[in-house]
């Protein structure tokens, strides 16, 4: 929303990538530099996004797609601001501003033209699915309820990663939620009751809503730089406390390849 607001309608001066060839290597960035360069002269027609990735269409057709998927810095500078010495991509406009982008984890900063966007491995697992958005009108509880029902899958894999139901949601994202609708991580989806899905619908929204309302996660810092205020209720950062609700000791298990943290009390 605040890329949409600040560079919408702005034509490209320049592109510059640095510190790149790690990322390159490992299929971070194209594996051609000079297609960055196809972005000079465009002006950018719109800036959406869908799941984790961030969409930047140009009227000459061509298109960037973000996808910070562990951890990344974009960053809008006005005229005259410092800009970062430790960046991935320098957009720079021809009002003299800028847009700044650094991975700190895993991710994407691809160009891709139009023809080969539905192609986009982001694209097709974000934007070309029949998965749910939880921050679009799409996302009632009775179209949520129906997909999950018919999933005799863990709740994590169910609301986690290329197959889920939703897309956006992280394993971060996922222990918040469960935690909040009282769901123990083994839980299987289609097990759960009509009172469970409501909560675990309930429980999506809550924290979607208030990470936007607080600015994002406090981890993280918006395109001004602003840090998030919103303080997730169950997750790594519990790790050695009591939980909130009942002060028990804060459990965890693996599961799906990463650590989830859990109340074994309030999630049984």
């Amino acid at each position: 929303m605040q890329m949409a607001e600040e560079i919408t309608g702005k034509r490209v001066a320049s592109v510059y990538l640095q510190d790149y060839e790690r990322i390159q290597r490992i299929g971070f960035i194209n594996k051609d530099i000079d297609d960055y360069k196809t972005l000079e002269g465009g002006r950018v027609e719109s800036v959406v996004s869908r799941g984790n990735v961030v969409l930047m269409k140009f009227d000459n057709g061509m298109n960037l797609l973000l996808g910070p998927e562990y951890g990344g810095r974009v960053l809008y500078h006005a005229v005259g601001e410092d800009i970062p010495e430790k960046i991935h991509l320098r957009v720079d406009f021809k009002d003299r501003t800028a847009l700044t982008v650094r991975l700190t984890g895993m991710g994407i900063i691809h160009v891709v033209d139009g023809e080969s966007l539905s192609d986009s491995y982001l694209y097709k697992r974000d934007f070309s699915t029949d998965a749910l958005a939880p921050d679009a009108e799409e996302f009632t509880y009775e179209r949520f309820s129906k997909l999950i029902s018919e999933r005799g899958r863990a709740l994590k894999a169910t609301l986690v990663g290329k197959d889920a139901v939703v897309v956006g949601l992280s394993n971060s994202a996922f222990q918040d939620v469960i935690y909040r609708a009282g769901l123990h991580p083994k839980r299987k989806a289609s097990e759960l009751d009509e009172g469970e899905r409501r909560a675990l619908y309930k429980a999506i929204g809550v924290v979607i809503e208030e990470r936007l309302r607080l600015g994002g996660k406090d981890r993280f810092q918006d395109i001004h730089g602003v840090k998030g205020r919103y303080v997730p209720a169950m997750g790594p950062n519990m790790k050695g406390e009591g939980c909130p609700v009942c002060g028990t000791q804060i459990d965890r298990l693996s599961i799906g390849g990463g650590q989830v943290y859990f109340c074994p009390v309030c999630q049984k």
